[in-house]
């Protein structure tokens, strides 16, 4: 199962749609989820400040609002360029 981190900040409502779509995506076995909070770390808010909500695997890929529940799994399933 792939493990996805959740760059967030409390109080975005695109942020919550991001969580709700991984939520399904992990009802459904696809992935399993953790929430980082970037406002506790500046260095996290000039990475993501502007761009939250920001998915990213554990191999470094990430993705950027906006996106789809379609997009989102098509993301997933994309093989690793490497």
């Amino acid at each position: 199962m792939i493990q996805l981190t959740l760059y967030t900040t409390s109080g975005c409502h695109l942020c919550e749609e991001a969580e709700e779509m991984l939520n399904f995506l992990q009802g459904q076995q696809v992935c399993r989820w953790a929430a980082i909070e970037i406002s506790e770390d500046d260095r996290l808010v000039d990475l993501y400040g502007v761009r939250i909500p920001v998915i990213a695997t554990e191999e470094g890929r990430e993705l950027g609002w906006p996106f789809t529940l379609e997009a989102l799994n098509d993301w997933l399933i994309q093989p690793v360029s490497g």
